[in-house]
């Protein structure tokens, strides 16, 4: 009887245990993407919160940007998103909160994971500012991933280019490496930054799993005067 119950509940945790993983996102990096789509004919709701705090001894003064992000899963392979942005400015005497506009995104991935040295997945994206006099804005993303047992690395090459003068772009980079504590846990280290204007920030990274819903939460400080002292990401992620 109980080599019954305990072959039923082996059963049964190996059945969330892949029901999870085949439903979530499950991102290991706030800033950093993996090699992942989400899967065919399944939804995501993802809700970010980002602090961006320009100079610590100022704390006070700081940017907190939100956006909310719907997905869907297109084929196994390809994944479609929206997301609308708000952000609220803190300053000494006054916060102000205003819409931030929209942003259109598509991931496709190639192949199967372990096919090639890194696996690599490419993103599209399309960014409208509120403001209908500023240009329009395209990001391009190469992403380049590997796990290595429990272990993830994962990089991202960046172009971002104004869509309506030639010439003004920039490359930035988001890297990240993160080890498996548990079904449920990652910890990492992740670093973001641009080569154009020689930004460079680093910081941990952590990543939780709940049923089928997720969350990560990621510190980058910067090492340069050209970077922000300090930015904190909380990403929330709920598949439907």
């Amino acid at each position: 009887m109980k080599k019954t119950y305990l072959l039923l509940l082996t059963v049964i945790l190996n059945t969330v245990i892949f029901s999870v993983s085949a439903y979530a996102d499950n991102r290991s990096y706030v800033w950093t993407y993996e090699y992942m789509t989400m899967p065919k004919g399944l939804w995501e709701a993802e809700v970010y919160a980002t602090t961006e705090i320009k100079d610590i001894n100022r704390s006070n003064i700081n940017t907190v940007k939100h956006w909310l992000e719907l997905e869907y899963g297109l084929t196994d392979r390809l994944d479609l998103a929206v997301y609308q942005m708000w952000k609220t400015g803190n300053k000494i005497s006054e916060n102000d909160t205003e819409y931030d506009g929209f942003k259109v995104r598509a991931r496709y991935r190639f192949g199967e994971k372990g096919k090639f040295l890194l696996d690599p997945l490419v993103y599209l994206e399309y960014i409208r500012n509120d403001d209908l006099h500023k240009p329009n804005v395209g990001e391009a993303k190469l992403i380049l991933a590997r796990d290595i047992g429990r272990v993830n690395i994962s990089y991202n090459q960046i172009l971002k280019a104004n869509l309506e003068s030639e010439g003004l772009a920039e490359w930035e980079y988001a890297a990240g490496g993160s080890y498996k504590i548990s079904e449920t846990f990652r910890f990492g280290l992740e670093s973001k930054g641009s080569y154009t204007k020689d930004k460079i920030a680093v910081g941990p990274v952590v990543s939780f799993r709940f049923g089928k819903n997720w969350m990560a939460l990621g510190s980058a400080f910067g090492l340069n005067e050209r970077t922000d002292d300090l930015q904190v990401r909380l990403i929330v992620g709920i598949p439907f």
